[in-house]
């Protein structure tokens, strides 16, 4: 009965549930870091530095997320789907998905810079260097990346009309945004340089910083997961106040201080209930079913992430319609092409 009822507990809140995290975070990233090193190479190509063909990967459209917001307006008004950055728009659909139903799961399972990031705060707490911002401080820089989110609703979700949205669909710049994404990070600015490093710096003594603070794209998951019936519920009856939970969270919520973890800043890591020594006093809840696994949610994020990729691809959604040979003539003038 003992060895049963330890089997079970490992199923609920397994220990390795970090390791597991960073396995799969890790194979995004480097997924990611193989789609551009494919995309480097079509480049070369479409910019005529090299004769040698290497198809476009898709899945770099992750990268504009400004052109996937663009496209679901568009799709919403015309009920027309982006086919010059499709996957892009694919991706941003199904982290919308995610958020609404597994929180802010696309950032905690997912999301390749916060894995980056999260890689920094290991290092930082190893160097035991990590510094909590005492609420006074933390609460305003919470607000910084809402209204970098407000700033870009209010411009293309609120003031772009559909003739401005299929004006800026069918532009040059937007059929290379994505090679313009490249040479961002392959030629930088000073001052592009100087912010990535601030950033990265920042980020060894208050961890995640652009993850907490600055990332717009965190800030919407993070108003859709509001609505999540995903929640960890903590019994105030058994908790022994140990901070545990708060020492691991990658958000640096203060979980002691509630009964239910609402707020949108809960990444859907689950690495809370796993570290918590009593049990059932933080488990993973549903309506109605308090105590699952956590693994569910994990689970359940990748699978609607590949439900997404799938049907993409079945339904033709995936791939862009724009003919290599085109794009290979904007990228030959790529210099010439000034931000809309």
């Amino acid at each position: 009965m003992e060895q049963g009822r330890a089997s079970d507990t490992s199923l609920i809140r397994p220990k390795w549930i970090r390791s597991l995290r960073t396995f799969v975070q890790g194979c995004f990233g480097l997924f990611c870091l193989y789609a551009g090193y494919r995309f480097y190479l079509f480049y070369l190509w479409g910019s005529g530095q090299t004769s040698s063909y290497v198809p476009r990967p898709p899945s770099v459209e992750a990268f504009l997320p400004i052109s996937a917001l663009v496209g679901l307006k568009r799709l919403v008004l015309s009920g027309h789907y982006d086919m010059i950055h499709p996957a892009g728009l694919t991706i941003f659909l199904a982290s919308i998905c995610i958020g609404l139903l597994l929180r802010k799961g696309f950032c905690g399972w997912i999301c390749p810079v916060g894995f980056c990031f999260n890689l920094v705060e290991k290092t930082a707490k190893k160097l035991k260097i990590l510094w909590q911002p005492p609420l006074w401080l933390d609460l305003p820089l919470l607000f910084l990346k809402y209204l970098l989110l407000f700033f870009f609703l209010y411009l293309i979700a609120w003031k772009m009309t559909l003739a401005q949205i299929e004006a800026f669909h069918t532009s040059p710049y937007n059929l290379a945004v994505d090679a313009k994404m490249l040479l961002f990070f392959l030629s930088p600015s000073q001052l592009s340089v100087g912010i990535m490093l601030f950033l990265m710096a920042i980020s060894f003594i208050i961890r995640n910083f652009w993850c907490r603070y600055l990332c717009p794209y965190g800030a919407l998951l993070g108003l859709l997961a509001l609505a999540s019936p995903f929640q960890v519920k903590r019994d105030p009856k058994t908790c022994i106040n140990c901070k545990k939970c708060e020492k691991t969270c990658p958000a640096s919520i203060r979980i002691t201080a509630k009964n239910t973890v609402r707020t949108g800043e809960c990444i859907g890591c689950t690495e809370c209930v796993s570290v918590c020594p009593v049990e059932d006093c933080l488990t993973l809840a549903l309506p109605r079913r308090r105590k699952n696994s956590i693994l569910l949610l994990p689970a359940a994020v990748l699978a609607i992430y590949f439900l997404f990729y799938g049907m993409a691809i079945l339904t033709g959604h995936w791939y862009s319609a724009v003919p290599p040979e085109v794009t290979k003539k904007f990228y030959s003038i790529i210099a010439e092409l000034p931000h809309p």
